[in-house]
């Protein structure tokens, strides 16, 4: 099986429409997220495995996703859906709520 057959065409419309950061947005926020007064990640290392694998994915051609990258997707997606309502209209949270969205990729804030 190619790995663009393994990626359905819901799934790569719904990642990117849970996906509402770019990825430089993506990148500037794992990079402040993950540095503090004692240290500073990598570029590349910054941030939790998830998002760096998100923004692995957004700088990738549908053609070119493997199963795992189908596998983050879909957990993405659900993780996305499982936290906001339908609509995924702008709603103001719990900082530690909208951070742990953002660092998958969501900005609950973004509009639509």
């Amino acid at each position: 099986m190619a790995a663009s057959d393994q990626v359905s065409t819901e799934l790569w419309d719904e990642f990117h429409t849970v996906v509402n950061m770019t990825s430089r947005e993506l990148q500037e926020w794992l990079s402040v997220e993950a540095a503090s007064e004692e240290t500073e990640e990598v570029p590349d290392q910054a941030g939790p495995p998830t998002g760096r694998k998100v923004l692995e994915i957004l700088g990738k051609r549908r053609t070119d996703l493997t199963a795992d990258d189908t596998r983050v997707m879909q957990r993405v997606c659900d993780v996305v859906r499982s936290q906001r309502n339908a609509e995924m209209e702008p709603e103001a949270g719990d900082a530690n709520w909208r951070h742990s969205l953002m660092n998958i990729g969501h900005d609950p804030l973004k509009p639509a």
